[in-house]
């Protein structure tokens, strides 16, 4: 898939990634709101810029793989697959539904680009490492591998387990992606477990980081440039988000972390989407 470095349009993308995370998750009647909508910056980065990926060729051989640990932010994940043109939209419309290919978390190839399965948190890691191992050493290519992690699931041990490895094995093609939007279901991160600073802890098992503001496109995509410069281990890009940009009455607040919107806070929500918060009319939209 060729890159599209026009900004303007990589955030057009984003914003209907967004829309289309609201229409699904208010279809469903469940899921999680907030994490998607502060992630559709960052996916839109990866896909439609940095990844070497082709919807036509989902399981080409080539392509660079991405998994997602924080599996319930995966509206996300699909949204941006179906923008993408891995799967028609209309799919995304029976999120949850009984048979749908949609789950509330991914399962592994139930639809084209979903790469692993996501449950219990903090497993993610340890699949990419596994991954990134395996391309590396076993065959002995370059393909890069992705892994979008909650700050959340940072509290769990497999992570550090998995980072240990990851370092040991100076893995260069595995980056991790952490979402520090800093909210977990149960409140604020640094009420629940203190992670402060990440930057300090991925650094001190000898990770390379970097740090982005994850709601600008061009400072992830360029972290991400200069993490597959880095030759001589793995990559952590913490991207500072804010959980439900774009819908103000769901903006940093973590009572948004694990419910959806109902059809008036919808209409709202899609509203404030069109037309970036009152700041353009919506025919200036269209």
């Amino acid at each position: 898939m060729q890159p599209i470095t026009d900004i303007k349009k990589l955030n057009k993308i984003a914003n209907s990634i967004r829309q289309n995370i609201i229409k699904s998750l208010e279809q469903a009647k469940s899921g999680h709101s907030a994490g998607p909508l502060g992630m559709a910056d960052v996916f839109t980065a990866l896909y439609f810029n940095v990844l070497n990926h082709d919807p036509k060729r989902p399981n080409l051989k080539e392509r660079d793989r991405v998994i997602l640990s924080a599996g319930h932010i995966c509206p996300v994940w699909y949204a941006t697959l179906a923008e993408a043109g891995y799967f028609p939209k209309r799919e995304l419309w029976t999120l949850r539904k009984l048979g749908s290919s949609l789950q509330g978390h991914p399962h592994f190839h139930s639809i084209a680009g979903v790469e692993n399965t996501a449950g219990p948190l903090g497993q993610g890691i340890s699949i990419a490492t596994g991954m990134a191992y395996a391309i590396r050493y076993f065959q002995k290519s370059n393909e890069m591998v992705y892994c979008i992690m909650g700050d959340g699931e940072q509290d769990e041990g497999q992570v550090w387990e998995a980072v240990m490895f990851a370092a040991k094995y100076m893995l260069p093609n595995l980056t991790v992606i952490i979402d520090r939007n800093n909210i977990q279901i149960d409140g604020p991160t640094e009420e629940v477990m203190p992670l402060d600073s990440l930057k300090d802890k991925y650094e001190g098992f000898n990770w390379h980081v970097l740090e982005v503001d994850g709601h600008n496109i061009e400072e992830v995509i360029d972290a991400c440039n200069k993490a597959k410069a880095i030759v001589e281990r793995p990559v952590c890009i913490i991207a500072h988000t804010i959980p439900g940009k774009g819908v103000k009455f769901m903006e940093g607040k973590y009572e948004w972390h694990g419910k959806p919107p109902k059809s008036d806070e919808a209409r709202e929500a899609l509203h404030q989407l069109r037309t970036m918060g009152g700041k353009v009319s919506v025919i200036d939209c269209e």
